[in-house]
């Protein structure tokens, strides 16, 4: 992660969001909260998905921050680096899916002669 383009997490940064918006910031906090705890799913689990998810909206401080919370629910590096591979697999999945877009203009393109 190049400081460069993501400046490194901190209390600063935190305490900064939470003064400019505090309330929203503290439903934030509760929601995340809420969504992480034990339910249907385990929170190794819903960790887990997390990491998975992080990888496919490219957030460096999620994929950090959710990686170390699922180590630290128990998970396995084996069990990420799966979560990983298929969370790559449904981003290539979708991009092979919208061909279909593609292959539709370019059979538009074709009847219209051009």
């Amino acid at each position: 992660m190049s400081d460069a383009i993501y400046p490194p997490s901190s209390k600063e940064l935190a305490a900064k969001r939470r003064a400019l918006a505090p309330d929203i910031q503290a439903a934030f906090d509760a929601f995340s909260q809420k969504v992480f705890a034990d339910g249907a799913l385990p929170a190794k689990m819903k960790q887990i998905v997390a990491v998975a998810v992080a990888h496919v909206t490219q957030c460096p401080y999620c994929i950090k921050g959710h990686t170390k919370a699922a180590l630290r629910h128990g998970a396995t590096p084996q069990e990420l680096m799966e979560a990983i591979w298929v969370a790559a697999e449904m981003r290539a999945g979708g991009a092979y899916a919208h061909t279909a877009v593609s292959l539709a203009a370019i059979e538009e393109h074709e009847a219209q002669g051009r």
